[in-house]
């Protein structure tokens, strides 16, 4: 079996983005937008301003594939191993298992600094939320969207909006708790409590939307 091996030049290319990336993370959540600066990123990075724009054409590009980077590499460990609502368990533990990944994923350090970075800035650079939410929430709209079409199409809940019925069921599970994280006053909130509270979510979503549903 031939193994293909990467361009020595693709895999520089690769490795400089990524170094650019953990630099811009770095100073973004360290100093924020606005006192962030491309030449600094350069300066830390290793290298002249044009290569560094040779990646990224302006700071606005690097701050979204910054957020980019940050979502994606969460998104992938607590979202793709679920498997879709119904299957293999009941609707109730589905959701609870849905409803726990996206409470732990929203609570992650660096994703509740990103948007604390949006909310802090976003008055004078509006751009910042556009892009976050194009970046983050959007996307998740879209997951959420389509995993409850796909529970739906199955019968393992009743028909309905896919869209409206996947927000109001995050916004369930948010309830009472991203808010005060984001605010840093939520106090202790382990596993236990936390999974107790989705449970509690997916009860009252159940009850409404689908209260004939196991």
């Amino acid at each position: 079996m031939t193994v293909e091996t990467i361009p020595t030049d693709t895999a520089r290319s690769d490795a400089k983005r990524r170094a650019i990336l953990q630099v811009a993370h770095d100073v973004f959540l360290a100093q924020g937008y606005a006192a962030t600066s491309m030449s600094e990123i350069a300066a830390k990075v290793g290298g002249s301003k044009g290569t560094l724009y040779n990646y990224f054409r302006s700071k606005e590009e690097l701050f979204a594939a910054f957020m980019q980077d940050t979502c994606n590499a969460q998104t992938a460990i607590y979202f793709d191993p679920l498997t879709p609502i119904g299957v293999g368990k009941s609707v109730r533990e589905s959701l609870i298992e849905l409803g726990v990944s996206l409470l732990q994923f929203l609570l992650i350090g660096d994703i509740l600094a990103v948007h604390r970075l949006v909310v802090a800035e976003g008055g004078r650079f509006p751009e910042l939320g556009r892009m976050f939410f194009e970046t983050g929430p959007q996307r998740g709209e879209a997951r959420f969207t389509e995993t409850f079409r796909e529970a739906m199409a199955a019968g393992h809940l009743p028909p309905g909006d896919p869209r409206m019925t996947g927000q109001r069921y995050k916004d369930l599970v948010m309830s009472d708790v991203y808010m005060r994280q984001l605010w840093g006053v939520l106090g202790e909130f382990g596993p236990a409590r936390l999974r107790a509270h989705v449970a509690e979510s997916a009860d009252v979503f159940l009850r409404a939307f689908a209260p004939d549903v196991p």
